[in-house]
């Protein structure tokens, strides 16, 4: 497995109760997704923005719903 296909598995396996769980609970929970979204997240290049990203990427591989990202850079400098 290449190496960075192996990070991105830990946001799933090593911090499944940390982070992952959490994240689908509330994703649930609150019914923030549904079929036919089109969600856009914002990059700033921090770890928060960077993790989101993943987060969603995974619910969007491997969730129930059937939803569009995209990914949008933010300079906060500006």
């Amino acid at each position: 497995m290449e190496r960075y296909k192996e990070i991105e598995r830990t946001i799933i396996t090593n911090y499944r109760k940390k982070i992952w769980n959490r994240f689908v609970k509330g994703v649930k929970e609150y019914e923030m997704i549904q079929d036919g979204d089109k969600i856009a997240v914002c990059l700033s290049g921090g770890k928060d923005s960077m993790l989101l990203a993943k987060c969603m990427q995974e619910l969007q591989r491997h969730g129930e719903k059937d939803f569009e990202l995209i990914f949008l850079c933010m300079n906060p400098r500006l």
